[in-house]
């Protein structure tokens, strides 16, 4: 088992600043390749703290502005333009960074595709709702109206 401190958000196993134990192949392979954590160390002990605090500011500045996002979303519905055939199914599927990039087109906001969760596979036009996490107390519901064109 590796003992690791992440430096962002890992869906599953912790947010910034937490030391975590994982094993050696997942640490190895995916967490410290893509940046995600560093390898604890006794001096690690001080970048936890450094990494806390300044998670602690940035949670309470991002909340008001998580909220005031989350009511722009579930206000108004997104429209996804997407290659069909004529009989309304989608060539390939609708992804999360295709909703983070509509919803960035529409005018409201960036959000990171990682925060996206889609119910189920969307491969045909039609409405759809998606779930975006902005903040560990916000959620908010996007309507999503997929549509044929290109």
């Amino acid at each position: 088992m590796a003992k690791l401190i992440l430096t962002h958000e890992v869906t599953g196993l912790g947010a910034a600043g937490d030391v975590v134990e994982v094993k050696d192949g997942y640490a190895r392979n995916f967490l410290l390749p893509r940046g995600f954590a560093l390898t604890w160390s006794k001096g690690g002990e001080k970048q936890v703290e450094s990494i806390k605090a300044a998670r602690v500011a940035r949670e309470h500045a991002s909340l008001e502005d998580a909220q005031k996002q989350a009511a722009a979303l579930s206000a108004k519905p997104v429209k996804l333009v997407v290659k069909a055939g004529e009989t309304g199914r989608l060539f390939g599927t609708v992804k999360q960074g295709d909703v983070a990039d509509a919803v960035e087109a529409a005018g409201l906001g960036r959000i990171d595709k990682r925060k996206v969760e889609l119910p189920a596979h969307i491969k045909s036009v039609g409405s759809y709702q998606a779930n975006v996490r902005l903040h560990d107390d916000v959620a908010a519901v996007i309507e999503l109206d997929v549509v044929a064109g290109k």
